[in-house]
């Protein structure tokens, strides 16, 4: 599927989002992206410009501070492609070879602050955070206890709340989630917000399910 077919494709899905365009080369996709300033944006790994030339186009996104969520639509689950997405600030990564309607669904959970991720990618993920922190994450339960406030502010990291909308949630400024963010990576000897969504996907995973929301995953 070209560029053109799935933007005809998606705007017949009738979901409850505008496609504002599309851009077939890197110029053309920074152009767009910085005048239409989507909230989604789906870049191909591959452009006009040649392989894996759609992740200029992520690290352009996230060197100037953009707030636009970005899914990297791939043809396979490469793992090096799918850590490199998630590592260039990707929400979400989708497959070719899945239906539109997926990719409809997949946009509107990335749109809605949620990460995008089949099992195969999580686990993908996982294996690279035991294999960078193995000490870590398993004496992870050894570390000091989390208070209250910084298991909610986890939460919310979880859930792919920025930092203003978890300062919203709980009542306090920016800068105070920051410092949140700061000693409970010092306690979980973690070092980045991806690692830190990834120890709560781990401890989803080792915990019995209890009453609070599950966090939400696509069913592939």
């Amino acid at each position: 599927m070209n560029g053109q077919l799935i933007v005809g494709a998606l705007k017949r899905c009738g979901d409850r989002f505008d496609v504002l365009g599309c851009s077939a080369n890197y110029a053309d996709a920074v152009h767009n992206l910085e005048s239409l300033n989507p909230q989604v944006a789906v870049i191909s790994t591959e452009l006009q410009d040649g392989p894996h030339s759609g992740f200029r186009v992520l690290h352009h996104l996230r060197a100037t501070g953009s707030q636009t969520n970005v899914i990297m639509l791939m043809d396979g689950s490469d793992r090096e492609l799918v850590i490199d997405s998630f590592r260039g600030g990707a929400r979400g990564v989708f497959c070719r070879g899945e239906s539109i309607k997926s990719l409809s669904k997949c946009i509107s959970t990335v749109q809605n602050g949620q990460l995008w991720m089949n099992n195969q990618q999580m686990t993908y993920l996982l294996e690279l955070v035991i294999r960078v922190k193995p000490l870590q994450i398993s004496h992870i339960r050894d570390a000091k206890r989390l208070t209250k406030r910084e298991s909610e502010v986890v939460r919310f990291v979880a859930e792919g709340m920025k930092n203003s909308e978890i300062g919203t949630a709980l009542g306090v400024t920016e800068h105070t989630v920051r410092n949140y963010l700061y000693r409970i990576f010092e306690k979980l000897g973690l070092s980045s917000r991806v690692e830190l969504v990834l120890h709560a996907l781990t401890e989803e995973q080792n915990t019995p399910p209890a009453h609070g929301p599950p966090l939400q995953r696509s069913a592939q």
